[in-house]
């Protein structure tokens, strides 16, 4: 007489078929049990540190942009008086803002063309070619990105000096091109590394001469990392104060502007200058975003 534990009542039975193992049954138990906000967190750890770490790094442009609708009563846009969209409207209202802000932008342009051809050169050299010297020359490229500015400020400025070259443009110009060169080495050599040789010799093989090579199988797959050096010299040189100021004479760039305005009192169209270029860097980052995705769709389709 076989005896079986009789079954509460609003439960059905449980089949045979249906048993569940002892790890299937306790996986089961830890489901029903409700989760608390604590284990919402560990599972989200990731995505909550990204966002704040987002949130920390857009704090102080967000700061810029709400002060560039301030109409403070004295010289200083330090503290909030009440809403007002003049600065907006008139963004050159302060005398040799805006020709400071087009010297920077020349330089800018200018040092980030230099810096991405010469940079491209030298990272295809330094990854294509074995030469003599060729760790030294990897080694010394890294130089400019762990050394303190105000050295190599120091330094370009004694040898202007000894040079008996008159600072001014050209001697900002050099400088930028010196500093950036090394970000933009980086940033190609790191894409030219991961290439695939075998792309190049599959061209070859089909009749294409090393320019079409070059200009239709080289120089695509290298173009998102010449694209992020040239940004990434673009905004270095237009933000750079420290090797600008010991290199620039009477020449007064955007840096050194918003420094010299800050002891004499901020005027507002500075915040506008800065919301604009945050705007501006924001929208290029986005639309490189959509277009990638769009190459994806079509490689894919």
């Amino acid at each position: 007489m076989s005896t079986r534990t009789p079954t509460p009542r609003g439960v059905a039975p449980e089949s045979p078929h249906t048993r569940r193992t002892p790890r299937e049954a306790a996986s089961a138990s830890r489901a029903r049990k409700p989760g608390g906000p604590l284990r919402a967190v560990r599972r989200n750890l990731v995505v909550i540190a990204g966002i704040c770490t987002l949130a920390y790094m857009i704090l102080p442009n967000a700061v810029v942009m709400i002060f560039s609708f301030n109409k403070p009563n004295g010289r200083f846009n330090y503290e909030w008086q009440r809403f007002s969209t003049d600065a907006w409207t008139d963004p050159c209202g302060v005398a040799d803002m805006c020709g400071s802000l087009s010297l920077s932008l020349q330089i800018a342009g200018w040092a980030t063309l230099g810096a991405t051809v010469l940079g491209t050169m030298i990272a295809f050299a330094l990854v294509r070619y074995r030469f003599r010297a060729r760790g030294a020359v990897n080694s010394l490229i890294f130089l400019p990105m762990a050394m303190p500015e105000v050295v190599m400020a120091a330094s370009l400025m004694t040898l202007f000096l000894n040079m008996g070259v008159q600072f001014g443009f050209w001697t900002i110009l050099i400088a930028h091109i010196m500093f950036c060169l090394s970000f933009v080495v980086t940033a190609v050599k790191a894409r030219v590394m991961s290439m695939d040789p075998r792309l190049e010799q599959a061209a070859q093989d089909l009749y294409a001469g090393p320019v079409q090579t070059f200009l239709r199988v080289t120089l695509p797959i290298a173009a998102p990392g010449i694209a992020a050096g040239a940004l990434l010299a673009f905004a270095l040189s237009f933000d750079d104060f420290i090797i600008t100021n010991f290199n620039a004479g009477s020449t007064v760039t955007f840096p050194m502007y918003v420094w010299g305005s800050a002891q004499r009192g901020t005027p507002v169209q500075i915040n506008v200058i800065g919301t604009a270029m945050f705007v501006v860097a924001v929208l290029v980052v986005l639309a490189a975003m959509l277009l990638g995705r769009r190459r994806k769709r079509q490689q894919g389709g």
